[in-house]
């Protein structure tokens, strides 16, 4: 058994923890409601230009965009938006494994996988999987900027207009509440039609009004299509990001606290051990007092 010292040297140890830990969680609390504002804040913006986009596969321009059209590359391009810190539980361990799992299923179909990382952790996971990284950001903060993202995701925005790769797959966590984050891997392009019908439908759905689309271009529908398209990847990237961010302080306050609470149940045991080796120790030195003045007597 422990001596008194020892266990005095592990309770202290373990409040010095718990104090940490408690102090994390209260952190991860504040930026969390930050975190979930600037979330919301991008949320219409994302939603109104992705039905912007429905319409616009609706309208059947004359022109159609390189994102809009399909290519037989042997290769697809993932974009991983991670945490650049750890200590927020099995968020970016789930959101690994989602990935891992379509990087096995592109290589079951012989294609060649490129990755954009945003995050330090989704970093080190694809150099460790020995993954082709093309271009990463990190540490961007609790404030992310969209002039900070553009540059890394488009390179395979640029890959994918050249023909060199087949799709652009958005893999990040999904913020849906405090106690749930989501791993997301869904497709960013091509933009299929079926998609950008369905989510034509969820705006007639949303409104209750039938539209029949049809656009007048200024200055032509070269311009504006390039454009809109072009920001519609960066508004969908953006949204990713906030997300996961949200995601990861939700889900780091929650870890904090469970680990808060285990090292206060290490504290009661620890001092229950102690107070118990106390007690044996002062019962040892009566027992040997009684016994030494029975022996005198």
């Amino acid at each position: 058994m422990a001596s008194g010292k020892e266990l005095r040297t592990k309770i202290k140890s373990v409040e010095n923890t718990k104090k940490i830990t408690k102090a994390m969680e209260m952190i991860s609390v504040s930026k969390m409601r930050k975190a979930q504002e600037r979330m919301r804040a991008a949320r219409p913006y994302s939603e109104k230009i992705r039905n912007i986009a429905a319409n616009l596969g609706e309208a059947n321009p004359e022109y159609v965009h390189a994102f809009m059209k399909t290519n037989d590359a042997k290769s697809v391009g993932y974009i991983v938006v991670s945490t650049d810190k750890g200590l927020c539980g099995g968020l970016n361990t789930n959101l690994f494994r989602a990935l891992t799992t379509r990087l096995r299923e592109s290589h079951a179909a012989g294609q060649t996988a490129q990755s954009v990382a945003i995050g330090s952790k989704g970093l080190g996971f694809l150099s460790r999987m020995g993954a082709k990284v093309v271009s990463h950001v990190t540490h961007l903060g609790d404030k992310p900027h969209l002039d900070k993202l553009i540059g890394p995701v488009k390179v395979l925005l640029d890959a994918y207009a050249r023909g060199e790769i087949n799709s652009v797959v958005l893999c990040y966590n999904k913020f849906v509440t405090t106690m749930r984050q989501e791993p997301v891997t869904e497709q960013l392009l091509p933009l299929s039609q079926a998609k950008l019908q369905e989510q034509a439908q969820k705006s007639e759905a949303a409104t209750g009004v039938k539209h029949g689309w049809d656009y007048i271009y200024e200055p032509d529908a070269q311009a504006v299509i390039d454009d809109l398209l072009v920001r519609y990847a960066e508004a969908l990237v953006y949204q990713a990001v906030a997300e996961n961010i949200a995601s990861e302080h939700a889900a780091r306050m929650v870890a904090m606290k469970a680990a808060t609470d285990n090292a206060g149940n290490v504290i009661a045991e620890l001092k229950l051990i102690y107070n118990k080796t106390r007690q044996a120790a002062i019962t040892k030195e009566l027992s040997e007092i009684v016994a030494g003045a029975a022996a005198v007597a």
